[in-house]
């Protein structure tokens, strides 16, 4: 009988969906073949900026404006009043080993502890540090990650908001392998979305839970040893960085809505 996939999960304390998110994961996952043997629960840093906690402040409220602001504001205290609902409170209410305690996952020590836990692979979900090749070697089947875009479109940051903003009719998930790059490793799984109208937060919602399954569909076929590759050029590509204020503007006056 063959062995179950032993995956090593990486994430964020991001208070607003990935806690949801990895809950659809964990529920779908196929016990039978799939065993999460380590969860790592890095600072958070939603909106792409690790800053303090001040200055990240300020900087949403300048770049979104005040009713976005006190949106996820209230969201964003509401989680920290339930540590339940937390990412880490999923983890370990589904009894996942879970390291909350590290800030740079690519020291040496950092790695060392991931690696004790024997994974056969990692994967990305909302990680939001640029992983190094210590790190991606410490599984020996390395590491996967998911990014809410149809790769090699839209690298980078808040990709459901460029699209929206750039009036696409499709958007979709992709999972990829690391490497040291951005967003720049072969294609496993992809799946495309239509947009209908969506605010940004269902949009988010949607590709996050789609995200989720499509990789479970990349973990099933590297237990199976059927992993597919796809290029992910970087000449074909588009990269995105943080909003700026003027850029959200255009999204408002295109009629595009955050919630």
């Amino acid at each position: 009988m063959e062995s179950k996939l032993r995956i090593g999960i990486i994430t964020q304390d991001d208070p607003f969906y990935l806690a949801d998110t990895i809950d659809h994961l964990l529920r779908n996952l196929p016990a039978d073949q799939i065993e999460v043997v380590v969860a790592v629960v890095l600072p958070e840093s939603p909106f792409g900026k690790r800053l303090g906690f001040k200055d990240k402040a300020v900087n949403t409220l300048r770049t979104f404006g005040p009713r976005f602001f006190l949106h996820y504001g209230l969201r964003y205290a509401y989680g920290r009043l339930h540590p339940g609902k937390s990412v880490a409170g999923v983890l370990r209410r589904r009894r996942i080993p879970t390291i909350t305690d590290i800030r740079k996952v690519n020291l040496d020590d950092s790695v060392r502890r991931i690696r004790s836990y024997r994974p056969d692979v990692l994967i990305s979900i909302g990680g939001n540090q640029i992983f190094k090749r210590r790190l991606i070697d410490a599984a020996p089947q390395g590491m996967l990650n998911v990014h809410t875009s149809l790769l090699p479109l839209y690298r980078g940051l808040m990709p459901t908001f460029w699209v929206l903003k750039n009036d696409e009719r499709e958007t979709g998930v992709s999972v990829f392998i690391v490497d040291e790059g951005i967003d720049s490793g072969d294609i496993v799984v992809q799946r495309r979305i239509p947009i209908h109208g969506q605010t940004q937060a269902e949009l988010i919602r949607q590709t996050k839970r789609i995200g989720m399954d499509a990789m479970i569909e990349a973990l099933i076929q590297v237990r199976a040893h059927t992993m597919t590759r796809t290029p992910n050029p970087s000449n074909a590509g588009t990269y995105f960085a943080f909003p700026t204020r003027e850029d959200v503007r255009q999204f408002y006056r295109k009629g595009k809505r955050f919630f």
